[in-house]
């Protein structure tokens, strides 16, 4: 039974979110007040009330009740370490843009840590978004590590792995994979792992303090698919087996389960494996996500989840 929410409070949560829509997804007054259901005055109030009530400054700063609630629902159900539920742009429920801020946040407050800390990336859009948001640092003290290469077999590259982004922008010592996201064959993958660099590269892996990883759908959207890596054959046949999501190119199913043989066979990320005691972060929303976040949720994958109140509401009735 959902408790009340006293007037004021509930105004603040109005303010909050028109700020939010203002200042971060860069709504006008007038698509304000379509998307709260208000007029224009009173979507220019809310504003107003946001900046007033201090909950503006570079980030959002209120704790908007309906997302709090979302994250401590999801975090009791898949027994995570944190989860960050952020607003919805009611227009772009898929958007990166909230998640994105949120995501660099948390990022940035690793940075910001004076101990050393090796730091692991996976690849995407979402993580590029939120690798964009960060302000230049200095960070000498730290080791980011790419958990999985970006190139194809030809030797072009993926525009979305960040490591190289996230080095130029927080002066840290970084180390990208120098492995093709996919081997041509068994014998090839076992060559390409034997190198010195690449043992070197999954041991730093194996020790990191925290890693964030982007999660990815199956069909037709997959950016699998869509980035070139897997054809569009080598999908029907993932989805027939099962596949319903990836993390670093590894496919697993609705259970978390890796499906075996097909793709999984010629992988060269780093092996993907149950969240330890580490965190790992998934930064991801969308309503075509929703299925893979699901299984990255149930595999236990990720212990730390950042998505959109829209995503953790559909989630949720799963």
């Amino acid at each position: 039974m959902k408790h009340k929410i006293p007037a004021e409070a509930s105004r603040l949560d109005d303010a909050a979110r028109a700020g939010w829509l203002y200042y971060v997804a860069g709504n006008t007054q007038d698509e304000i007040a379509r998307k709260l259901g208000v007029s224009r005055q009173s979507a220019q109030r809310l504003v107003s009330l946001a900046v007033s009530e201090r909950l503006i400054k570079v980030r959002l700063d209120h704790p908007i009740a309906h997302c709090m609630e979302l994250s401590s629902r999801l975090t009791d159900r898949f027994g995570l370490q944190s989860c960050e539920v952020v607003p919805s742009d009611p227009d772009a429920p898929s958007s990166t843009v909230g998640i994105a801020l949120a995501a660099a946040a948390e990022m940035e407050r690793q940075f910001r840590s004076q101990t050393p800390k090796i730091i692991a990336y996976g690849t995407g859009r979402a993580l590029r978004a939120s690798v964009d948001q960060l302000p230049l640092m200095d960070c000498p003290q730290h080791r980011i590590v790419s958990l999985l290469g970006n190139m194809m077999s030809d030797g072009s590259a993926s525009a979305y792995n960040v490591i190289i982004r996230l080095a130029d922008r927080i002066n840290a010592r970084h180390y990208p994979m120098p492995l093709p996201v996919f081997a041509r064959s068994r014998e090839e993958l076992q060559l390409l792992h034997n190198q010195e660099a690449v043992h070197n590269i999954l041991d730093l892996i194996r020790q990191a303090d925290v890693t964030f990883v982007g999660i990815g759908n199956m069909g037709p959207t997959a950016p699998l698919t869509v980035d070139g890596f897997v054809s569009h054959d080598e999908m029907r046949a993932l989805e027939k087996a099962g596949a319903i999501g990836e993390i670093t190119s590894w496919v697993y199913d609705r259970k978390g389960a890796l499906v075996e043989g097909l793709t999984n066979d010629l992988v060269a990320s780093a092996p993907l494996l149950p969240a330890g005691e580490k965190p790992v972060y998934g930064i991801a929303a969308g309503d075509g996500k929703v299925p893979a976040m699901l299984g990255a949720l149930n595999g236990k994958f990720v212990n730390c989840l950042i998505t959109n109140e829209t995503t953790a509401e559909q989630l949720l009735k799963l």
